[in-house]
């Protein structure tokens, strides 16, 4: 009997520990309590949104194919979703954490995400992706590694590192959709935080008492840095002084590598980058995170500092920060460094077969969708932001729902493949209805007056084109057939454009945003439906069990009990209990 409690012991402590499933890959369970908590990220106590009490949130790790299941319990005042940037969802787009496919977590409920990071590796976030609350925190990072059995393409690093960068306000998330509901601008950000922490005080801008981040390192080792901008609407420029950034990595994709001595990175970007500690650690050395593509000299104050400190450091940082080496006031030159992300061919990713060995493009296109953007306009007396004219109103039934149970009336197939110049911008719940199994380009066409990150839920993409000016066919004859990278959000210049390819093989329906979240929030979005007109359970997965209902459904939701007191411990003794089960049925 001893033996058989300390087996019991053994797979208790490796469930909790690790994961485990009975199905054929392994499982990983988080729960994940989300609520408010006081900080003063930049020395003025504000309200932020904590993930199990910390700011950020903790890392969510897996292994390519895992099973991933996170049990959420909504301690906020107001409605909750989580969303997986960058997490494909194949076939399943139930679990994206969106409004058009979920509904809300009301708040004291808890809703517990399941999906498999079916054929991925590489860097992402998750955050909550309604009513403005990422401008609050709630966001973390994304892990997913390699099988065991596929090598990456460099030496393992000694150690890995994140880097949550982003803009910041002091005034918390409803303050700050209220300014945008009244038709006004948010303004220059009050700072950038790194980690959830302000910067350090470079010189007497910065006030005394503010809590920096700071990386202990040694000397000789080399480190992977994974980076994501997580802010509102501003790209950031990182640089680690005296230090290399050697590209391996973006969202889910082996690079050429390469070196930079500075990084832009925008919004709702992730990658991931070698830096060896070789330096003579003279002092330690700043780690750089400013804003990009703005007046440089008016917005000094909003930059993120943080302390890289080597063991054997012999003094604190001191000087002026490092700037970075390419002067975006020559637009030319901007798109330079982007232009030399490529993928790296010869490399698996989640697969043992090389990444280069899908040849894009060699695909023939079947179809083109040009997503124009303009500044904010007017609609109905409040101000909106459109994509080909239209501002998204989302649903008060989320689509794939309402299609389930056979409603009508809910949203509109009818977005317009291009922009239409002599119809007035309008608001609409008007959706893509794309071919399955379809490939396409698609054309983000920015001609608002900042940079755009667009994103696509439930895909990657290929990067084969941007340029400044007007999209045109033509442009085609400049695409790049061979290595360009694929990745789930893209930067677009302002007055230019990006061209992507993807094949529309994940069936559901999927949202396409901009990451700034000023844009997003006044509507510029929209959702591309994809669905196998011969579905037979096989390309997209039936309702989840613990599915939410809401909007016209509503009165098929049952309620929930909602015990603080043991919401955290909710998820680990389900699981305990499920363990116990099915080692007593072995040991009968």
């Amino acid at each position: 009997m001893a033996s058989q409690l300390s087996i019991f012991a053994s797979v208790i402590s490796f469930a909790l520990l690790s994961g485990f499933s009975l199905a054929e890959d392994p499982s990983v369970y988080h729960v994940y309590e989300l609520s408010y908590i006081t900080a003063s990220p930049l020395g003025v106590p504000q309200q932020v949104i904590g993930v199990n009490g910390i700011f950020p949130g903790p890392v969510v790790t897996a292994t390519t194919n895992y099973n991933v299941e996170v049990n959420v319990f909504n301690r906020l005042d107001e409605p909750l979703l989580l969303t997986w940037n960058g997490i494909e969802m194949r076939r399943n787009s139930w679990q994206d954490g969106v409004l058009g496919t979920n509904c809300p977590i009301p708040p004291q409920w808890n809703f517990t995400y399941s999906f498999q990071v079916k054929d991925q590796i590489g860097s992402f976030f998750y955050f909550p992706s309604l009513n403005f609350q990422r401008a609050s925190g709630g966001f973390g990072p994304i892990v997913i590694d390699n099988q065991d059995r596929i090598p990456i393409p460099f030496t393992k690093p000694d150690g890995e590192i994140s880097f949550m960068i982003g803009d910041w306000y002091t005034q918390n998330h409803t303050v700050l959709r209220s300014i945008l509901d009244s038709g006004k601008e948010l303004g220059m950000p009050d700072g950038v935080l790194i980690n959830g922490k302000g910067p350090y005080k470079y010189n007497n801008s910065v006030p005394d008492g503010i809590q920096y981040e700071t990386v202990n390192v040694d000397p000789g080792k080399t480190y992977r840095i994974r980076v994501h901008n997580v802010g509102i609407s501003t790209s950031l420029n990182l640089r680690i002084q005296n230090h290399k950034l050697l590209l391996v990595e973006t969202e889910g994709r082996y690079t050429l590598q390469t070196n930079f001595s500075d990084f832009d990175i925008h919004v709702g970007q992730s990658y991931s980058f070698l830096v060896t500690m070789d330096q003579n650690a003279s002092s330690d050395y700043y780690i750089v995170a400013s804003a990009r593509f703005v007046n440089e000299t008016v917005w000094q104050r909003v930059t993120g500092v943080g302390i890289l400190h080597y063991s054997n450091s012999k003094g604190p940082a001191s000087g002026p920060l490092p700037v970075p080496s390419t002067d975006v006031s020559h637009p030319w030159s901007v798109m330079n460094q982007q232009r030399a992300i490529k993928q790296n061919t010869s490399s698996s990713g989640a697969r043992p077969n090389p990444q280069g060995s899908y040849h894009y493009g060699q695909i023939n296109i079947t179809g083109t969708y040009i997503f124009r953007s303009m500044p904010p306009t007017i609609i109905n007396g409040s101000l909106r932001a459109t994509i080909n004219g239209i501002s998204f109103l989302n649903p008060s039934t989320p689509m794939r729902l309402a299609d389930k149970h056979k409603l009508k009336g809910i949203y509109k197939m009818d977005f317009p493949s291009r922009h239409v110049d002599n119809r007035p911008p309008r608001l609409s719940t008007s959706i893509i209805n794309a071919t399955y199994r379809s490939f396409v380009q698609v054309i983000f066409q920015n001609n608002d007056t900042k940079v755009q990150s667009f994103h696509i839920d439930g895909y990657s993409f290929y990067v084969v084109a941007m340029d400044f000016g007007n999209w045109t066919e033509d442009r085609k004859g400049s695409y790049n057939n061979w290595d360009a990278i694929s990745r789930s959000t893209i930067e677009v210049y302002p007055g230019a454009w990006t061209a992507v390819l993807l094949s529309l093989d994940n069936a559901g329906v999927w949202n396409i945003r901009v990451e700034n979240l000023d844009r997003w929030y006044l509507g510029q979005e929209t959702y591309i439906r994809i669905i196998n007109p011969e579905e037979n359970g096989k390309t997209e997965m039936g309702l989840p069990k613990n599915v939410l209902y809401c909007g016209a459904l509503k009165s098929l939701q049952k309620q929930q009990s909602h015990s603080s007191a043991s919401s955290m411990l909710n998820g680990n003794m389900i699981l305990i209990f499920s363990f116990m089960m099915v080692l007593l049925a072995s040991l009968c």
